[in-house]
């Protein structure tokens, strides 16, 4: 039997479950099980676990569905342990190192006990200093094991379950469980302190918790807040049955009915239902207020007074007094000019449009795309849905024709960001622009993320430096209604690198439907439009920008290589769209190398290579979908990986073959290993792993179910990767 099961339930925060298992795996002390909770087999957090569990035979995954809830998960977890203790962590939370190396020594000294307390660390998103709540409390108590009497302030209902070790035998004698709904663990300490005889503490951080930046989510307005008097009506029955003293049921009494009043006094927690939860929370304090009980001083002591008498009108007449802040436009945009400033506030009074859409890509750089593609579906599906395109000035010329089109910080651009009910972007929107209640802010990304992104950049230095204010930039996010996901993996890497409330679409990109939908004559157009010549092999090369380089370098001399791959090699050169700096469209050539980096689709650009080398850039993910051979030229990877950072070992799960010279990368075009069968079978494991979702519809699905309101299970389903076919290369190439 282990001495420890670690019981953690992922729902929810699949992109940082790792970083809860890595710290549970990474302790001194190793007798212990691992019990992921996921929600079904398949579910992203569910393959991470199983990754796991190949590699460690501790890590024994469980299974719960989410309508079950956070109870649910435990109990199943707890069914599943086999530990003399029970300690549960959040899937987004870390145990410090040595922490179950301190809690063995800890009974070793105390002696088995009923429950273990300790302290835990509440650590910000972002600002703020980490907070120990536990540390006052736990410091009140003697120093040895000691009855539940002896410090009744301990009740159990003040702290979550994952801030104690709790003794299974002692779990199964009582037949505790987490009881149903939400506050489930105010039922479960409240409920496991009663029924404890011999606790003790250790005083000394076990968990690290991970503060969410929007609060916990049980503080989030909705009907749900009702349940904590469900849980407080169980456990203060429970007490009531035990008999116990007043000076037990005193501090639980007190100690439940702040955590009411706190609600009470809150009236966006409870949209509706307030004058209900307060009339139920008058009742329960007058039939369960232990005997001799006396009000606290203060405000408090009043609002304690007001609920013993049921006085509702008098409870939300002091509420409003001590509530009496007024709330400026802090947030309020600062558009240029004072009458621009002025016309933008004027324009937030009007009622939303229902039927306006603005989209944006690239901080303007054009009609590009995800939002271009969503808007072309739209202009089909949605027609009544009027869509403005947002481009700085000197890009407006490049606006297709009859696509409506406003120049960024216009007093029109305002205006319409002002009014519009959809804002559709790959980037974020000037950081002044208010979310108003009612509008629907989706954000597409432009890219699978293999560098780092949001947050997870801060301990980059160089990319820090440039990112500016983490703090702006998480602000930004939480206008985000919908994040646009192309794979599991950029699922995980989104939530953790931009944590906010929006809901993830896992509808592919649909900037790539195209590589499902083109057919030969468009690939023939293409072509013909670039400039290569017929017959010949067109290799798109495409490196990434290098923070810490302040201009554009391609890294190969392409002219050479053209002439040590061989005679039929031409080279599309596309710069990161930082540098392509309004060239000409149809691009410039010099040799064999034809520059198509101002070419405003980069989708075409895919359909007419027939190979792709690339460094470190995103379009590799979107080039797989075409199922054309990839070869990655990483001269400098350990630079890469040491100043950007990365999600995941390119080297090691490569999309084919890998180069780190200029010979070796000729040599792969030279003797056809480049279009062979090892580059083939890469090709097909990375395209298993991160072409899940873009079958061609993704546009589709995103307009159906962010601008038509249709529910998720009438969108149309994900065609299986097999069943596929993607737009034909020029050349025949061995496919896989």
């Amino acid at each position: 039997m282990p001495r420890f099961s670690i019981i953690v339930p992922s729902h929810g925060v699949a992109g940082r479950l790792a970083q809860a298992l890595d710290s549970v795996l990474a302790q001194s002390f190793g007798d212990f099980e691992l019990v992921p909770v996921c929600d079904a087999p398949g579910c992203p957090a569910s393959d991470v676990a199983a990754r796991y569990a190949e590699r460690d035979s501790r890590v024994a995954p469980v299974h719960a569905p989410p309508a079950a809830g956070l109870a649910g998960a435990r109990n199943a977890g707890m069914r599943r342990a086999t530990g003399a203790y029970l300690l549960f962590l959040d899937g987004d939370d870390t145990l410090v190192p040595g922490a179950l190396a301190a809690l063995d020594a800890r009974l070793a000294q105390t002696g088995p006990v009923d429950v273990l307390h300790f302290e835990h660390e509440r650590t910000p998103w972002w600002e703020g200093e980490p907070g120990n709540p536990a540390a006052p409390l736990l410091a009140k108590t003697p120093d040895g094991a000691f009855a539940p009497g002896r410090a009744p302030h301990l009740t159990g209902v003040q702290f979550p379950a994952w801030s104690a070790a709790w003794r299974r035998a002692f779990v199964t004698e009582h037949r505790l469980a987490f009881p149903d709904g939400h506050f489930t663990d105010v039922g479960w300490g409240g409920l496991a302190m009663l029924s404890a005889e011999r606790v003790a503490v250790l005083r000394a951080v076990v968990v690290r918790h991970l503060l969410r930046r929007q609060g916990s989510r049980l503080h989030l307005p909705g009907a749900h807040h009702a349940e904590l008097l469900d849980q407080t009506e169980l456990v203060l029955a429970r007490a009531a049955e035990l008999r116990l003293p007043a000076e037990r049921t005193g501090p639980l009494f007190e100690q439940l009915f702040a955590a009411v009043l706190r609600t009470a006094a809150r009236p966006r927690r409870l949209p509706e239902g307030r004058r209900a939860f307060f009339r139920r929370a008058s009742l329960l304090y007058r039939r369960h207020r232990p005997a001799g009980h006396r009000f606290p001083g203060g405000s408090l002591g009043v609002q304690h007074r007001l609920l013993a008498a049921g006085s509702y009108a008098a409870f939300t007449a002091l509420r409003g007094a001590r509530r009496a802040v007024t709330r400026t436009v802090a947030a309020v945009p600062r558009p240029r000019g004072l009458r621009t400033r002025l016309l933008y506030r004027m324009h937030l009074r009007r009622p939303l449009d229902p039927n306006l859409a603005v989209y944006c890509a690239y901080w303007g750089r054009g009609y590009a795309c995800n939002p271009a593609a969503i808007h072309a579906k739209a202009r089909e599906l949605a027609p009544h849905v009027r869509s403005v395109f947002l481009v700085e000035a000197d890009r407006a010329h490049t606006v297709p024709e009859g696509v409506e089109h406003a120049v960024i910080g216009s007093r029109r651009s305002w205006e319409v960001l002002a009014r519009a009910k959809y804002l559709i972007n790959n980037a974020n929107f000037a950081e002044g622009v208010v979310k108003r209640p009612g509008s629907v802010h989706l954000q597409t990304q432009h890219g699978t993320p293999l560098k780092t992104m949001g947050v997870d950049q801060s301990t980059y230095p160089v990319v820090a430096a440039a990112t500016g204010s983490f703090t702006k930039l998480l602000g930004r996010v939480d206008r985000w209604d919908h994040n646009l996901s192309s794979n599991p993996h950029s699922t995980r890497v989104w939530e953790r690198a931009f944590p906010g409330s929006y809901e993830q679409l896992e509808y592919g990109y649909p900037r790539n439907d195209v590589y499902c939908t083109a057919g030969a004559e468009d690939v023939a157009r293409v072509r013909a439009e670039l400039g290569v010549p017929e017959g010949k092999v067109a290799v798109l090369y495409a490196p990434t920008h290098r923070d810490h380089r302040t201009g554009f370098e391609s890294g190969l001399d392409l002219e050479a290589f053209c002439e040590a791959a061989g005679e039929d090699v031409v080279v599309l050169l596309r710069a990161h769209y930082f540098y392509d700096r309004g060239g000409r469209a149809g691009g410039g050539r010099a040799g064999r190398v034809v520059d198509v980096s101002a070419h405003p689709s980069s989708e075409d650009v895919c359909l007419a290579a027939d190979a792709l080398v690339t460094d470190y850039s995103s379009i590799m993910f979107d080039y797989a979908n075409l199922d054309r051979p990839i070869v990655v030229y990483a001269d400098d990877w350990d630079v890469y990986r040491e100043t950007r950072g990365v999600c995941f070992d390119l080297l090691a799960e490569p999309p084919g073959p890998v180069a780190r010279t200029p010979e070796e990368l000729a040599l792969v075009f030279r003797d056809g290993s480049w279009a062979g069968a090892e580059s083939a079978a890469l090709r097909a494991r990375f395209r298993e792993r991160f072409c899940a979702f873009d079958d061609g519809r993704a546009a589709e699905r995103v307009v159906r179910r962010v601008l038509l309101g249709e529910p998720p299970e009438a969108l149309p389903p994900v065609i299986p990767l097999a069943e596929r076919v993607p737009a034909p290369a020029a050349a025949t190439l061995v496919r896989s």
